[in-house]
């Protein structure tokens, strides 16, 4: 059995590299959801003016991992306290936002997002809603980071979140 959640928070760049190395992780699609117009661009995105998120489609084996363990790894490499910004990245396409596919992660999410409440000095906004429609990204998008490992945002942004989680949750990596 194959499911489905998309998750936003931050750069779609970050979050594929690290959901690639997660076990019972099948798929990592970055695109962008949540927003209003159909089959937005990454230029559009960027305007602010979609209401897209930046995001990433996880299939995954819940038989290998649960919903849970894939949140604690989305919730530990980003801010959901912050609005529209993470890290060094700033505006609308970098969210926290969780869309659920079948009303069972509805439910785990928000069970999930009340236990982990008291670990943050500011509230949490991450948005939850069900999805309406995933945009896959532009082709350049796609493995990013295995392509482009030693670009400077690689180098600085992302290759410290995928040490952290290797860290973090060394049970869960392939």
């Amino acid at each position: 059995m194959v499911k489905t959640i998309i998750l936003g928070g931050g750069c779609f760049w970050c979050l594929e590299a690290i959901f690639q190395k997660i076990k019972g992780v099948l798929k990592v699609e970055p695109g962008y959801a949540g927003g209003n117009l159909p089959d937005p661009t990454y230029n559009q995105v960027c305007s602010g003016e979609t209401g897209h998120a930046e995001a990433v489609r996880l299939e995954y084996n819940p038989d290998k991992i649960d919903l849970e363990n894939i949140l604690d790894v989305f919730f530990s490499i980003h801010d959901p306290t912050t609005l529209n910004k993470q890290d060094m990245d700033v505006g609308t396409q970098y969210q926290s936002i969780i869309l659920w596919t079948e009303p069972q992660q509805k439910n785990i999410v928000q069970e999930y997002l009340s236990k982990i409440t008291k670990n943050y000095k500011d509230p949490i906004i991450t948005q939850l809603e069900k999805l309406k429609k995933f945009y896959p990204a532009e082709d350049y998008h796609f493995d990013y980071y295995n392509r482009n490992k030693l670009q400077p945002y690689c180098q600085f942004v992302i290759l410290p979140k995928i040490g952290k989680t290797e860290k973090d949750f060394s049970g869960f990596i392939k």
